[in-house]
């Protein structure tokens, strides 16, 4: 009976259900917010289960696809000609700005026209439910019209073929026949000269097409670094290693620095001596994107010049990782952080250098915790990302980081985010947060686990609070993944095992790959990150060493200790990665230190 009741209601929600794709709680909480949705976004179950359950969005549509009878594309976009792209490209390229905006805002492209029905549009869309794809095709002048599903991941190629290319401001860069002109030399910067400067060259564009081009690529950092009084370089950081993307010469890096600035909130522009933090927002390919600027001045080859570094982190939160299983946690690593992670109260320490992913670990912990009935507070200095379900405090000059911290335990919370323990008082803070019945999640710059433990005795914190208070400390690093177009097999596995200090038996089963280099992956090698893990979960063992600490906390004690437990090194499960094929023995060895 309620089967059938179910699929009068609901016919999608029958169908995933009835195939196993969901479960019957997933399915009673993902109608709830449809219930309450349906004055404000109208969602449909699918969409939900994408957007808030975080399902594989080509396994739920595929079935809503077949439910519906709308016909699959079934198109691989690396396989397509030359001929065939440049055909799609120029079918996107006719429409206007606004209508190209709505097809990358719906995910929807103009396909072809039907080989039958010659006036007859066929539209591939990711989601072929969306109720804006009728006014689309009025827009588009469709006479005619069809829906075909096209898979997520085969629209994502697709697009990036054909829009990634197409940067408008890089375009206007291109062509400006203008040669830059340096300022005349003077003792100190003329203002309205540098405003001529700005006016009347492309740097704006330049900028702009930076902020573009840095998010098409996956860039995590753009980098503006003055190298004499007229050469700017500006720089991608990706996958972890800077690439020269520009370089700017016959002009001032004060004008360039100077548009920085002008198109930066909080920045500014005529203050070149001090440290600055601002932000940009924009909206590209359809989607908000934020950007962290940092500005601090530097010495300059010549007196008259005020040089300043500019470095620019890229907040995509397309990139927030909400599905635990998608970190790379995996053995040991994986079962602690999950146990730890689900205890009622304790604290969870993430660990590593700048630019490690801490932040996306823990935001995905946070994600598997976070629960209507419990109050999430998080105080982060800057925000990188917002987190649905939880509330951000904002820090500013009128609430510092530190008075945040003292004020959040009268907040009544039952999960604390402290973005980084910074000094005694936070660590203290984060640490009586823990001991009295809140679940903590917190990050520590230190090179391993074990470290982490002598870093807080350090800083002053009691070792029976310390051994007591945390539930794991996991170190964490960023490593590159080979290119899988020019991966190529170690022939030499026995030289690179022994240079690396390892025994041939433990890699004897084990095909390993090495870096070639290609054009997809721009001649490196590698061609994305993943993480690998030390995860020092504290057992009964590790908590009375801690205790019995005297005048300093005994490392190399709680590492043997750890190994015992079953922890792996982050040496070591790099190489298991490099086992699986997924990175190079160089790669691990040149991202990690001995044990």
């Amino acid at each position: 009976m309620l089967d059938a009741q179910l699929e009068m209601t609901d016919k999608i929600g029958y169908l995933l259900l009835k195939k196993g794709i969901i479960d019957s709680k997933i399915l009673e909480q993902a109608l709830k917010i449809k219930d309450a949705d349906q004055f404000k976004q109208k969602r449909n179950l699918a969409q939900i289960l994408v957007d808030e359950f975080d399902f594989d969005h080509d396994i739920i549509f595929r079935e809503v696809a077949v439910l519906y009878a709308f016909k699959e594309l079934n198109i691989h976009p690396e396989e397509l000609s030359e001929e065939r792209v440049a055909e799609l490209k120029a079918l996107l390229n006719k429409q206007g700005k606004d209508v190209s905006k709505m097809l990358l805002e719906h995910r929807v492209i103009p396909y072809k026209f039907d080989d039958k029905i010659r006036d007859k549009l066929i539209l591939a869309a990711v989601d072929p439910t969306d109720r804006s794809l009728a006014k689309i095709a009025y827009t588009l002048n469709a006479k005619k019209y069809e829906i075909n599903y096209l898979r997520k991941k085969d629209y994502d190629k697709l697009i990036s073929m054909l829009v990634s290319s197409e940067n408008e401001y890089l375009k206007f860069v291109q062509e400006a026949d203008e040669e830059m002109q340096v300022v005349e030399e003077e003792a100190s910067i003329n203002e309205d000269e540098l405003d001529a400067e700005i006016n009347k060259s492309a740097l704006i564009n330049l900028i702009e097409a930076a902020l573009v081009e840095g998010v098409r690529k996956g860039v995590s950092d753009i980098h503006i670094i003055p190298r004499s009084g007229t050469r700017t370089e500006i720089h991608f950081r990706i996958d972890g290693k800077l690439q020269v993307w520009h370089v700017q010469e016959n002009t001032m890096p004060e004008a360039l620095m100077a548009v920085v600035k002008d198109r930066s909130k909080g920045l500014d522009r005529f203050e070149r001596e001090r440290a600055q933090d601002g932000f940009i927002q924009r909206e590209i390919d359809g989607h908000i994107i934020r950007y962290r600027v940092s500005v601090l001045p530097t010495v300059g080859t010549e007196l008259k010049n005020k040089f300043e570094s500019v470095v620019i982190r890229i907040l995509d939160d397309r990139k927030v990782i909400r599905d635990l299983s998608k970190l790379g946690l995996t053995g040991y690593a994986q079962k602690a952080f999950v146990k730890a992670i689900s205890q009622p109260q304790g604290m969870i320490i993430l660990t590593g250098p700048t630019g490690s992913g801490k932040s996306t670990t823990l935001v995905a912990a946070l994600y598997q915790v976070i629960d209507p009935t419990k109050n999430v507070l998080t105080v982060e200095d800057p925000v990188e990302y917002v987190i649905e379900g939880a509330r951000q405090l904002k820090i500013g000059y009128k609430m510092n980081f530190e008075q945040a911290i003292r004020s959040i335990l009268r907040h009544d919370p039952d999960i604390v985010l402290v973005g980084e323990m910074r000094d005694k008082e936070t660590a203290e803070t984060a640490i009586k947060l823990a001991n009295t019945g809140h679940l903590t999640f917190s990050t520590l710059h230190t090179n391993d686990a074990p470290s982490a433990v002598a870093r807080l005795y350090k800083m002053g914190v009691e070792p029976f609070l310390i051994a007591y208070a945390i539930n794991i400390i996991v170190a964490q690093r960023l490593i590159r993944k080979l290119c899988e177009s020019c991966k190529r097999k170690v022939t030499n596995l026995e030289e690179q095992v022994a240079q690396a200090g390892l025994k041939i038996e433990d890699w004897a089963e084990s095909t390993v790959y090495e870096a070639v280099g290609c054009d997809k992956c721009n001649h490196t090698g590698y061609k994305g990150r993943m993480a690998i893990h030390e995860a020092l979960y504290f057992t009964r063992e590790i908590r009375r060493l801690i205790v019995r600490s005297g005048e300093e906390v005994d490392e190399e004690s709680i590492r043997e200790q750890a190994r015992k437990d079953g922890t792996m090194s982050l040496r070591d499960s790099g190489f298991e990665k490099a086992k699986m094929g997924l990175t190079s023995i160089h790669e691990v060895i040149g991202a990690t230190m001995e044990d």
